[in-house]
């Protein structure tokens, strides 16, 4: 009889983890939810195939990598979905399956009428699939969690919980909400960072031309004219930096690439990846920005998770894999260890330095009143509105940053090769 490793979560969010003999996978499953256990991973260890329920950090799970918001806007915000299905497809699915779930359509047949127009081939597999396992007595959650390539852990977790309150329809709308307001706010912080993207390529491009095709040419000129005098230190300066250039561009780029390859290996460790987070929460730009975000993706997941229905244990578990920074997740495993001591989630809110007084203060009204999950989506909302304003102030401090940047730059040039010119017309006379 084949043999099962499984791990599985209690009544009270602690992981559990065993090995079982049975028949197949879905006898497996059944003998953990008769122990009261919620599974989160089942893997056939006799070598024929393995399922997992897509929670990160098992073997099964480690397929999908999106757990990991490189706010990374980085980060968080491309963990709601992993391969490539687009967050965007994503939500007009979970909207449309409200609608239909909603409007008294039997969740298998809305599974049927969606597959029907998907035009994705990834997608429309999927749904056939979920369809299937509907269809042969698995609930919902469980056959999303045969795909968690396509939804996370938060995802599952959350139609769970749905189907356990009988209100699958709300958490889909839920669902669909979170997913437009995280889309909202990827394009906002995207938005704000191509002008300085494209004015950033045409400086380099500009400063290409310039230091590798015209100097030279003013160089040769000056040497014809000048005959043996000196040139200006300023002119000296910027055709030594050409020369440096043309004749070793491509040498100085070669070297780059391993710079970036040690970086980017460094960011894959622990260590590593608190350094860079660190460094982006401090950067004297960008720093406010990745922190409001940061804050808003947490409060509106935890928010949603717990609206939803979802055990505070759970749910910081599943905030703490799919925050996307190594500051802010050191924060919620401390909090999740404080809960689950039966302190409160205030003091290693407070203690960590991420979150500013104002965000600590509400949060622990709510805990007080016993609304936490409607304060949580309060601080998100204000926090929506503040990365909206950093964005725009960002924009504006950006735009003027860069054309003087990029003047001051092009202006060198000229005058440092207009100055022998002068001088030469200073001779002839």
């Amino acid at each position: 009889m084949p043999k099962y490793r499984y791990a599985a979560m209690d009544s009270k969010g602690r992981e559990v983890e065993g090995v079982l003999d049975a028949e197949n996978e879905s006898r497996a499953i059944a003998q953990i939810k008769d122990k009261g256990l919620f599974p989160t991973s089942v893997m056939d260890i006799t070598g024929r195939r393995a399922t997992a329920t897509g929670r990160p950090g098992t073997k099964a799970a480690a397929g999908g990598k999106g757990l990991s918001m490189e706010i990374r806007l980085p980060g968080f915000l491309n963990t709601m979905m992993q391969g490539r299905i687009k967050l965007k497809h994503m939500m007009i699915f979970t909207r449309q399956l409200a609608t239909l779930v909603d409007a008294g359509l039997p969740l298998l047949r809305g599974l049927h009428v969606l597959q029907r127009q998907e035009k994705n081939a990834q997608f429309r597999a999927a749904l056939n699939g979920m369809a299937e396992s509907v269809e042969s007595g698995s609930t919902f959650a469980e056959a999303l969690a045969q795909h968690p390539k396509i939804f996370t852990n938060f995802y599952i977790n959350m139609v769970k919980a749905g189907e356990a309150s009988g209100a699958l329809h709300t958490v889909l709308i839920r669902l669909a909400e979170f997913m437009e307001k995280s889309q909202k706010i990827r394009n906002k912080v995207k938005g704000a960072m191509v002008y300085p993207i494209v004015v950033l390529v045409m400086a380099i491009v500009i400063m290409g031309v310039l230091m590798v095709v015209v100097i030279p040419k003013f160089k040769s000129i000056f040497e014809d004219l000048l005959q043996g005098q000196p040139l200006p230190q300023l002119t000296q300066m910027v055709i030594g930096l050409s020369s440096l250039i043309a004749d070793k561009g491509l040498w100085l780029l070669a070297g780059l690439v391993p710079i970036v390859v040690v970086l980017r290996l460094l960011a894959r460790t622990a260590k590593g990846r608190v350094v860079m987070d660190t460094l982006k929460l401090k950067s004297p730009v960008f720093g406010q920005l990745v922190r409001k975000t940061a804050i808003s993706n947490f409060t509106r997941t935890l928010g949603t998770l717990l609206t939803g229905g979802v055990p505070i244990l759970q749910a910081l578990n599943i905030v703490r894999e799919v925050t996307g920074n190594a500051i802010l997740a050191k924060a919620v495993a401390q909090v999740h260890d404080s809960v689950k001591e039966g302190e409160t989630i205030v003091s290693p809110l407070e203690a960590s330095g991420v979150f500013p007084g104002m965000v600590v203060s509400m949060i622990q009204v709510g805990e007080e009143t016993g609304a936490l999950p409607e304060m949580l989506m309060k601080v998100a909302e204000t926090y929506d509105d503040e990365v909206d304003t950093a964005v725009e102030a960002l924009t504006s401090i950006i735009e003027p940053i860069m054309i003087i940047l990029l003047a001051g730059v092009v202006g060198t040039i000229v005058i440092a090769m207009f100055m022998p010119l002068v001088s030469i017309i200073s001779n002839m006379k």
